[in-house]
C-alpha cells in the first residue's frame, strides 16, 4: 500500500497546473486528457487529506474536553466519529495505491446467474445486494439500469451503473465467477448445493466513443420486468441492443421512455466495445458476450460457504475470512486491499 506524501503531492499538482497553462497544451487531445486527469485526482486526494485532518483535530480537541468534564455521552460520540474517521482513512490508504488508467471511473457491473437453477438465481440476487451494500459503506450511488428476474426466484441477470470516486478501481477485481455453497432452501429434501454467478465490471471513460454503424445493431424492445409496484413501466419501453459482428447485448429498462432507455443502452454499448478494443484478448471478448468463462466448478475467483462449514475465500490472493454475513453485507474492503497487495490483477 502507498504512504501519503503531501509535500510530493502539492509538488506534482504544481507541475501538472503548470503544463496545463502552456501554449498549445489543449492541441494533444490525449496527452491533455491525462494530465487533467491526473491533476483532478491529485487535488480530490489533497482536499480528502485535509477534511481527515481537520476532523482528527477536532475529535482530538473535543475528547480532550469531554474527558476532562466526565462527559461519557459525549465520549461515546466522539468514539463513534473516530471509528468512522478510521473507516474513511482506510479507503483513502485503498485509493492510494490505485494507479490503473480507469480506476478512478465510474463503472458498469453486470450479474449473471450461471449453473444452479433457481439456488443459482437466487445467488446472483444475492451477490446484487452485496455489491449495493458495498457501494453504500463506500460512498458510492448505484443505478439499477436493467434487472431480468429468475423463473421462481431471484434474478438471472442484473446490471448497475456505479458512480463515485474509484468505482472501478475498487470493484475491477470482483469480475470472475462467485460459487456458493449452502442447504439450498429450494430443495425439498434441504440438501446442499453449489450454485455460481459470473460478474463483469467495465470502466465508464470519456474516450468510451466507438463507430457503431445502424445496420450491425438489432434492437428490440419488451415490457419492463422488476418485483412490482407502482413504479413498473407497463409499456415496452425496456430497451435491448445486439451489436451483431461482436454479439455484445446490452439493455435498460430503467428509464421512463424509450427513447431514454435506448440512449443509456447506447452508452453502455459504447464502454463495452471501447473494452473490447482496449483489451484484445479473445478471452475478454468472450466475457463481454455474456460468456464469462464456463460458470461452474474450478473457475471461481471466490467461494463463499455456508454449510458444512462457514468461510469466503478468495482464490487469487487466499484471503479468507469466517464472517460471511459481514461479506455479504457488503464489507469487501479485505478483498479490495488483498488484491492491491498482490498487484494488478489480470480482471484490470
Amino acid at each position: 500500500m502507498s504512504i501519503f506524501d503531501r509535500a510530493a503531492l502539492e509538488q506534482e499538482i504544481g507541475q501538472l497546473e503548470r503544463e496545463m497553462s502552456g501554449p498549445g497544451f489543449w492541441s494533444r487531445r490525449e496527452r491533455a486528457r491525462d494530465v487533467a486527469r491526473r491533476a483532478e485526482r491529485a487535488k480530490a486526494l489533497l482536499s480528502r487529506w485535509d477534511r481527515a485532518e481537520s476532523e482528527l483535530g477536532e475529535i482530538d480537541l473535543l475528547h480532550g474536553m469531554a474527558r476532562d468534564a466526565g462527559d461519557d455521552a459525549e465520549l461515546a460520540s466522539l468514539s463513534r466519529r473516530a471509528a468512522i474517521l478510521a473507516d474513511s482513512l482506510r479507503i483513502f490508504n485503498i485509493e492510494l495505491a490505485f494507479s490503473g488508467e480507469h480506476d478512478a471511473s465510474d463503472c458498469y457491473l453486470s450479474i449473471n446467474a450461471g449453473a444452479g437453477g433457481t439456488d443459482s438465481q437466487d445467488w446472483a440476487e444475492m451477490l446484487l445486494r452485496m455489491y449495493g451494500r458495498f457501494g453504500e459503506r463506500i460512498g458510492f450511488s448505484a443505478s439499477l439500469l436493467e434487472l431480468s428476474p429468475g423463473d421462481t426466484a431471484g434474478i438471472r441477470s442484473a446490471t448497475l451503473e456505479v458512480k463515485g470516486e474509484y468505482a472501478y478501481g475498487n470493484l475491477k477485481n470482483e469480475a470472475g465467477v462467485h460459487r456458493l455453497v449452502r442447504l439450498s432452501p429450494y430443495d425439498a429434501a434441504h440438501r446442499r448445493h453449489t450454485s455460481f454467478a459470473a460478474v463483469t465490471v467495465i470502466p465508464v471513460t470519456e474516450e468510451a466513443v466507438v463507430e457503431i454503424e445502424p445496420k450491425d445493431l438489432r434492437i428490440d424492445t419488451y415490457r419492463s420486468s422488476g418485483a412490482g409496484g407502482q413504479h413498473v413501466n407497463v409499456t415496452d419501453s425496456a430497451v435491448r441492443i445486439t451489436h451483431l459482428p461482436t454479439g455484445v447485448v446490452v439493455s435498460c429498462q430503467n428509464e421512463r421512455s424509450q427513447h431514454q432507455n435506448k440512449a443509456v443502452a447506447m452508452r453502455i454499448l459504447h464502454a463495452k466495445l471501447a473494452d473490447l478494443l482496449r483489451r484484445e484478448e479473445a478471452q475478454k471478448v468472450e466475457e463481454l458476450k455474456g460468456e464469462l468463462r464456463e460458470n461452474e466448478w474450478g473457475s471461481q475467483i471466490r467461494s463463499y460457504v455456508l454449510h458444512p462449514y462457514r468461510l469466503v475465500k478468495d482464490h487469487r490472493t487466499l484471503v479468507e475470512t469466517s464472517n460471511v454475513d459481514d461479506v455479504l453485507d457488503g464489507n469487501l474492503l479485505p478483498f479490495v486491499e488483498a488484491c492491491l497487495r498482490a498487484g494488478d490483477h489480470p480482471t484490470s
